[in-house]
């Protein structure tokens, strides 16, 4: 039986349609062939339903020829169409291409058949190089390479060289973008937290009205909200991603644009030598600071701490089993209203005896006493807290600064080795400065009331006062930090 196949990815003008293809391929076949038509499918691959569905046909031998309109309609890739071709000739079925007039019943049919398939494979490449390069040019000029905007976004005209190039503009979700990387760098927040709030207080997504944790994290990881300076520059040359301007180019004030192959499967980048980054002509969304501390969390180099660890009490985390040195769990029992301390030890790995009778409020309440015994004896008059705190703060974004320069020197040229080499030598002599400024003024503190504190500073004071509670069975012991 013979067999027509027609596809067609998009309707265009001068593209001949699926029905004009077949009523064409009729006038070689008998009457009752089959019919096999892809609409909307491209064919530089074979995954095509009615594809499929015709390679089945053909080994199940029900088929004995197959005519197309045109070659490029069956197989735009060489390498497909070989191997499809090896199972035409396994189940002796003939080819016939009524564009080109040729077909596989004669050796120079099968040769012309190889000759095309090459140069319309070589075509194919080659416009695709073409679209890449140029893809390519316009990223490194600074300006949008094409597609819709990223959300926060529209696109925009800005001058370059004295022409019109397309760029970006803030629209009304750059609020939402400034709000999403704010509230994320917060310790306790979460990117399923965060989406779950964004998502109830009504604010819509880029594609959909609901958030997830992948349409989050790719606008945080995403350089084109970065208000980009020198530190951004290093975060990326120390992962070694090509950058073609030199650090001082990159001002603080405009974004930047990462071009490079994606694994679609999985939504990510695949190496990253073969990735560009460029500065853009559009202005960024996000403070430098901010992005490099979102990217810091992203990569895990924050810990985030688990939502509902320990929110039975503030003692969770102290308490551990006397017998076995596991931590003691405090479970709510929920039908009784009370809370009941078990060895994890005995309830995880079942490698303890120990049953725990401690009545959880009556130690709190204990500890509490003391503790509020050791605040009250501590002086009226310490040297500034907040100035102390200033100090520690502005030496650490020092050292982080030197250690993404230091990161980015194994991946510079030797010009942005001579400049990178300058910039850490200035933050040294910055570092040194501040730890020689000592803090002189002291001030008066707020006497702290134990039992009139929040929930998380009094886990703090504790942690802060006792090593470790060891339980076993109705006895305790306190052991206080020296």
């Amino acid at each position: 039986m013979d067999a027509i196949y027609a596809r067609q990815s998009i309707d265009k003008k001068g593209s001949l349609s699926i029905e004009g293809q077949i009523e064409l391929c009729r006038k070689f076949t008998v009457d009752d062939a089959l019919v096999f038509s892809d609409k909307g499918f491209s064919g530089k691959n074979t995954k095509r339903p009615a594809f499929g569905e015709l390679m089945e046909t053909v080994e199940a031998g029900r088929v004995k020829k197959i005519v197309v309109y045109r070659l490029d309609r069956f197989s735009r890739s060489l390498a497909d169409f070989s191997q499809i071709w090896e199972l035409l000739r396994k189940n002796n079925v003939e080819f016939l291409s009524v564009n080109e007039q040729f077909d596989t019943s004669s050796p120079m049919g099968r040769a012309m058949l190889n000759i095309v398939m090459t140069f319309a494979q070589l075509e194919r490449e080659t416009t695709a190089e073409r679209v890449r390069d140029n893809y390519h040019h316009r990223v490194s000029l600074g300006a949008w390479p094409g597609g819709p905007a990223p959300y926060g976004y529209a696109l925009s005209k800005a001058e370059l060289d004295g022409r019109k190039v397309s760029s970006l503009i803030a629209d009304e979700n750059a609020k939402t973008v400034l709000h999403i990387f704010e509230e994320y760098v917060r310790s306790e927040t979460s990117l399923r937290a965060l989406a779950k709030a964004l998502t109830e207080q009504g604010i819509h997504g880029p594609k959909r009205e609901a958030w997830d944790n992948v349409t989050l994290s790719r606008i945080l990881r995403n350089p084109v909200y970065a208000q980009a300076d020198e530190a951004v520059y290093c975060y990326y040359l120390a992962q070694g991603i090509q950058i073609r301007q030199m650090p001082e180019v990159f001002d603080g004030v405009h974004g930047c644009l990462l071009i490079g192959k994606r694994d679609r499967s999985r939504g990510k980048y695949t190496k990253k030598d073969e990735q560009m980054l460029s500065l853009s002509t559009h202005e960024g969304i996000i403070p430098s600071s901010l992005w490099l501390r979102a990217q810091d969390k992203l990569s895990g180099q924050m810990q985030l701490p688990r939502a509902n660890a320990g929110k039975y009490s503030w003692l969770t985390g102290l308490l551990k089993c006397s017998k076995c040195g596991y931590a003691v769990k405090v479970n709510y029992i929920k039908s009784e209203q009370r809370c009941k301390l078990v060895c994890s030890g005995r309830s995880n790995f079942g490698s303890c005896d120990e049953s725990i009778d401690v009545d959880l409020r009556e130690l709190e309440t204990h500890i509490a006493n003391e503790l509020q015994r050791i605040l009250d004896a501590c002086p009226a008059e310490l040297p500034s807290v907040s100035e102390d705190h200033a100090q520690a703060k502005a030496v650490l974004e020092i050292e982080q600064k030197i250690d993404r320069l230091v990161n980015a020197l194994a991946e510079s040229s030797d010009v942005a080795v001579v400049y990178i080499s300058k910039m850490i030598e200035k933050l040294h002599a910055e570092r040194e400065q501040l730890l020689h400024t000592a803090p002189h003024s002291s001030s008066q503190i707020r006497r702290l009331d134990f039992s009139h504190s929040v929930f998380d500073e009094k886990k703090l004071i504790a942690a802060e006062f006792i090593e470790r509670i060891e339980l076993d069975g109705n006895h305790v012991n306190i052991i206080w930090k020296a």
